[in-house]
């Protein structure tokens, strides 16, 4: 389905976009060569084609999943204004 010169201002008014009259007519051309182009890529035959996700085949670095406090809350602690008991003090906000 071609774009029309209705379509273009459509598209530009949606995006926000302050095209000139004179413009429309170019870019009509411009998006249905766009498409065209697009529709090339349906004569492509991806039978047995495995989908990816990238071209390049990398296995991704695991760890452990494994709950930790960091094993620096004293070294955090040290930074705060006040601390007890392991936690900062903050003052009160609500009476």
């Amino acid at each position: 389905m071609p774009v029309t010169p209705d379509d273009v201002r459509r598209i530009a008014k949606l995006a926000r976009i302050a095209e000139p009259a004179d413009r429309i007519d170019a870019l009509t051309g411009e998006l249905n060569g766009i498409l065209k182009w697009v529709e090339l890529l349906d004569e492509v035959d991806v039978a047995g084609a495995e989908p990816m996700t990238t071209p390049v085949l990398s296995a991704l670095p695991l760890r452990e999943d494994a709950v930790t406090d960091g094993g620096v809350r004293d070294a955090i602690l040290t930074n705060a204004p006040k601390a007890e008991e392991g936690f900062f003090v903050v003052p009160k906000s609500v009476e």
